[in-house]
C-alpha cells in the first residue's frame, strides 16, 4: 500500500508558480488520487480558495478511512478509492466532518452492489462542458494546457509550463464524460475572443465535436455553442449569421465582463445600442437560448459587468428568448461563505445570487431566466455544504425547481462523475428547511435539475437516451470499457489549486 510520504520522496516536488500548482502534479506526488477533490480548483482563470481546515479534515479522514477499508478488501489504496467503495467513503469523510448532508449507506463502504444514493437512474444533460482543440495550431505552444491566455495576468509564470498533449484532447474528453461519468447529453462551449486565431476554441471546433460525437454515438450526445461578442458590433452579427447558416449552432454563449475591442470595458445585456442588436438577430435566426457567464467576476474580467443587474430588463424585453444564467450569478466562494454561514446560522442574501431571486420574485412574468450551477455546485460543496443547500434552496424558492440546469464546468474539475454523486446524494439540511422554509430535494427535483429542464430547452427526448440503444457507439464503448479495459476512473483534476 502507498504512503504518501514515501511516494513524494521518490520524485521531485510539484512545480509551484506564483502561488499556483497543478492538482494533479500535487496528486501525484502526494501519492493520493481521491474521487472527491477537498480543495477547490481553478480552471485557470481565478485564484483558488486555498485549502480550509476543515477541508484539511475531511482529506486527512478520507485517506485513513480508505487505508482501513483498502485493508480489509485487501487492495492498495488507490485501487480502492478508485471503486464505488472508495467513492461512498469520501462522503462518508465529508459527513464526519461537516455533518450529516450525504446519502451514505454503511454497507456501501465495503459492498459495490450496496446503492444507497438515488437508486433511480437519472438522465443527465450537463450544460457546461469543456475541452481544448488538438489542432496544429496549438502542438507546438508551450502554453496548450494554459489556454486560457487572460490568465497570464493573474500568474504571468503559467505559460512557461510544457505542454502535456494528452491531457485535454477530444478523446480524453470523450473518456471523462461519458465513459467515466453517467451523463447523457453534454454542451460543449467555449470563451469569445476578438477573432479566431487568438480564440482557444473556436465554434467551429466546438460544431466538430458535436458531429464527431454524435456521428460514433448515431443519437444526440452532444450540443455544441456559437459565441457571441456584441461589443464587436457589425462584426459580431455577421458572425452570427455565419455560425447559424454554416455551422448550425444550437445556442449562444456570451461573457458581459470579457471585453472583445481593445480598451473595452465589456457590456451590458441590457444596453439597447449594444447588446439589443444581439439579440434581435438571436431572435431572427431562432437560436432563441442565450447563454450567459455571470458571477465569478475572475480577476482579469471586468468585475462589474460579471453583476447579474442587466438580465431582469433583457429578459422582460425579449420575453421569446431563454436566457441561461452560467454559475447562477454566483459572485465568489469568499464573499458566500463570509455573508452566509456563522456558527449555522445563515443569512438570507448571498451577492448576486440573491440578486437575482429578488428580480424573479419581483417580476413574476420573467419566466425566461434559468440558472446553471457550473462551478459555483462544485465549489461549494465541498467547502460549504451548508452553504451549498443554501443557495440550491434559494434558487430554487425564486425560479422554480423547473429552472434550475445541472453544469459541472468540467473536465476542470476531472470527471464529471464526483459531482453527480454529490447531488445524487445531497439532502437539503433541516436547520434551512426549518429557517427558510425549503423543500427536500427529492428524486423527482434532481430529476428534473439533472437533465429534464436542459432537454426541454434544447428540445431533447429524455426518454430516448436514459438506457442504451441500438447501434449507440458511445454505449456499446462503455460496456466494452467495462468488461475489457480495467474501467477505473482516474480521478484526475486538471485545474489548478492553491500551492
Amino acid at each position: 500500500m502507498s504512503n504518501p510520504k514515501t511516494s513524494s520522496s521518490l520524485k521531485p516536488p510539484p512545480e509551484v508558480r506564483n502561488g499556483w500548482v497543478r492538482k494533479c502534479d500535487l496528486d501525484d506526488y502526494l501519492g493520493r488520487y481521491l474521487p472527491v477533490p477537498t480543495q477547490v480548483v481553478s480552471n485557470e482563470e481565478f485564484y483558488p480558495l486555498p485549502q480550509t481546515p476543515k477541508q484539511q479534515a475531511v482529506e486527512r479522514l478520507m485517506v485513513a478511512m480508505s487505508d482501513h477499508n483498502a485493508k480489509r478488501l485487501g487492495v492498495s489504496r488507490r485501487q480502492f478509492l478508485r471503486t464505488s467503495c472508495g467513492m461512498a467513503t469520501a462522503f462518508a469523510a465529508m459527513n464526519a466532518v461537516f455533518g450529516n448532508f450525504f446519502k451514505v449507506g454503511a454497507a456501501e463502504l465495503l459492498e459495490p452492489a450496496a446503492v444507497e444514493a438515488d437508486k433511480t437512474r437519472s438522465f443527465i444533460f450537463d450544460v457546461q462542458t469543456h475541452h481544448v482543440d488538438a489542432g496544429a495550431r496549438f502542438q507546438y505552444a508551450r502554453e496548450f494546457l494554459e489556454f486560457r491566455r487572460l490568465a497570464r495576468r493573474w500568474n504571468p509564470a503559467m505559460p512557461k509550463r510544457e505542454p502535456q498533449l494528452p491531457d485535454l484532447y477530444l478523446e480524453n474528453y470523450i473518456k471523462e464524460v461519458f465513459l467515466d461519468s453517467d451523463t447523457d447529453v453534454a454542451v460543449i462551449t467555449g470563451l469569445p475572443s476578438p477573432d479566431d486565431q487568438s480564440n482557444i476554441l473556436t465554434p467551429s471546433q466546438m460544431v466538430k465535436t458535436r458531429l464527431l460525437v454524435n456521428d460514433l454515438a448515431h443519437s444526440r450526445r452532444v450540443v455544441s455553442h456559437g459565441l457571441i461578442t456584441p461589443d464587436l458590433g457589425a462584426q459580431n452579427l455577421e458572425s452570427m449569421h455565419a455560425q447559424v447558416e454554416k455551422l448550425h449552432v444550437e445556442a449562444w454563449k456570451g461573457y458581459t465582463g470579457v471585453p472583445c475591442v481593445p480598451g473595452g470595458q465589456g457590456w451590458w445585456l441590457d444596453d439597447e445600442k449594444v447588446a439589443y442588436p444581439t439579440l434581435e438577430l438571436a431572435r431572427q435566426l431562432k437560436v432563441r437560448n442565450v447563454c450567459l457567464h455571470k458571477g465569478l467576476p475572475f480577476l482579469h474580467f471586468n468585475v462589474e459587468h460579471c453583476n447579474p443587474k442587466d438580465v431582469a430588463k433583457a429578459a422582460r424585453d425579449f420575453p421569446d428568448l431563454n436566457f441561461l444564467i452560467y454559475h447562477s450569478g454566483f459572485k465568489s466562494l469568499q464573499d458566500g461563505l463570509l455573508a452566509a454561514e456563522t456558527d449555522f446560522k445563515l443569512t438570507s442574501y448571498i451577492p448576486w445570487v440573491s440578486d437575482l431571486c429578488e428580480a424573479r420574485e419581483k417580476h413574476p412574468q420573467m419566466k425566461n431566466v434559468y440558472m446553471e450551477l457550473g462551478s459555483t455546485f462544485g465549489q461549494i460543496v465541498i467547502t460549504s455544504p451548508l452553504l451549498c443547500g443554501h443557495v440550491l434552496g434559494m434558487i430554487i424558492d425564486a425560479f422554480g425547481v423547473d429552472h434550475v440546469l445541472w453544469g459541472t464546468d468540467s473536465i476542470w474539475w476531472g470527471s464529471p462523475q464526483w459531482q453527480i454523486e454529490a447531488m445524487r446524494r445531497f439532502e437539503m439540511p433541516e436547520p434551512l428547511m426549518r429557517q427558510f422554509g425549503y423543500k427536500p430535494l427529492t428524486p423527482e427535483v434532481k430529476r428534473r435539475i439533472f437533465g429534464l429542464n436542459a432537454a426541454r430547452l434544447y428540445a431533447v427526448d429524455p426518454k430516448a437516451k436514459r438506457n442504451p440503444i441500438p447501434g449507440d457507439y458511445i454505449d456499446q464503448l462503455k460496456e466494452l470499457y467495462k468488461q475489457t479495459a480495467n474501467p477505473l476512473p482516474s480521478h484526475t483534476q486538471y485545474g489548478w489549486v492553491a500551492g
